[in-house]
């Protein structure tokens, strides 16, 4: 579903959140793994708090004033084409955004990775015969249950399962950049999936049944300018060109998770 200007009933005002940072990401030992798979200097995520109640209908009037609002538009990044962070510096005219499931609260989600040998019991991720499909080489069995629909694993993940956050996470950081040094060993995936999912998501615990669930509400984002130009998250197509908003409706934070497909910068 599509957002225009002629649609908002409601009204939300941004703020900057600058004092808030992503600790995952601006780690030593995550860095030194970002400038391996070639997503250093290209991911990013920014903090905004609002000022009203907001409730999961209204994600499309919500996106699109949160990409009209002036302090955002002034000063949410975007990589540029020489490949420089700067302002996104557009307002919206129409917006797609697309619920992203988010409901899973255990590691132990990727359980069967091990339990059906596409990672051996010492962490190392299986090798395979390489294979392409379109900007990725697949040389081991994870890429090939990340991507193939036709390979023999595939299903051991469902459409559901792979619609949660956390696979989504996972595929994006093992696909990485153009340049993207895969990994022998699961171990610095999934831990780096742990951190920014911990850190990304908000849950609460139920007082009776002391179960955990998620508050925060996921979305992925785009916008067109009033030309039709699509500018966000960019101008082009790619499984790797993403933005997310994950909207703390509690505290009324917003996190936006941002990445442009490319290599070569590493500030």
């Amino acid at each position: 579903m599509s957002g225009t200007t002629d649609s908002v009933d409601v009204k939300f005002t941004f703020f900057p959140f600058e004092e808030k940072t992503c600790k995952t990401l601006n780690s030593k030992d995550v860095q030194e793994l970002l400038m391996k798979w070639s997503m250093k200097g290209r991911i990013t995520v920014q903090y905004f708090s609002y000022d009203s109640l907001f409730q999961s209908y209204q994600k499309d009037d919500f996106a699109l004033l949160f990409l009209q609002c002036p302090t955002v538009i002034s000063s949410l990044s975007v990589l540029s084409e020489s490949n420089t962070w700067c302002p996104v510096g557009f307002e919206a005219a129409k917006i797609e955004v697309k619920p992203v499931q988010c409901s899973i609260t255990s590691m132990t989600f990727f359980d069967r990775l091990f339990n059906e040998g596409i990672v051996r019991e010492n962490g190392s991720i299986v090798k395979c015969l390489d294979e392409f499909y379109e900007d990725f080489q697949i040389s081991d069995e994870l890429r090939k249950v990340l991507l193939v629909e036709d390979s023999d694993l595939y299903d051991i993940f469902s459409e559901d399962d792979r619609s949660e956050f956390v696979f989504i996470l996972l595929k994006h950081l093992c696909l990485g950049g153009a340049v993207c040094q895969y990994e022998d060993d699961i171990k610095p995936y999934l831990d780096t999936v742990k951190s920014l999912y911990k850190e990304l998501i908000s849950v609460q615990k139920d007082s009776k049944t002391q179960e955990l669930s998620v508050t925060s509400l996921v979305y992925r984002l785009q916008a067109w300018d009033k030309d039709g130009y699509q500018y966000y998250p960019c101008d082009k197509e790619h499984e790797q060109n993403f933005a997310y908003l994950i909207v703390d409706p509690i505290k009324r934070h917003v996190a936006v998770l941002y990445h442009q497909f490319g290599g070569g910068v590493f500030t």
